[in-house]
């Protein structure tokens, strides 16, 4: 099985992010349809994995995917990147052919 990976930084963040929400650090990654070059990346908090989901942990943060979404994301690495356009969570896609400038839709 192709793991995802979520680096120290992606887990500090969303570690920050639970703690300040009450939620469990559970980061769920999924791809739906559509943004500018035909699939984008959502980023949710969850309240834990799913029996079908694919389950990576970094630092005691999980970043979880269902078995849909990780077809297309599978070997992944998510990141969190500050720069000055701003702060955001970053997915290193090695299925990607092809993506945005904003970094947050991709096509296959």
């Amino acid at each position: 099985m192709t793991t995802l990976t979520l680096s120290e930084s992606a887990a500090a963040r969303v570690a920050a992010i639970a703690a300040k929400q009450g939620k469990p650090a559970v980061l769920r990654l999924s791809v739906e349809g559509g943004g500018c070059s035909g699939f984008q990346y959502k980023f949710d908090l969850d309240a834990g994995a799913e029996a079908d989901d694919s389950v990576s942990e970094t630092d005691g943060v999980r970043l979880v995917v269902d078995p849909v979404s990780l077809d297309l994301v599978a070997g992944s690495t998510v990141d969190f990147v500050e720069s000055l356009g701003g702060a955001s969570f970053r997915v290193t896609n090695p299925n990607a052919a092809a993506g945005c400038g904003c970094g947050s839709s991709f096509g296959i």
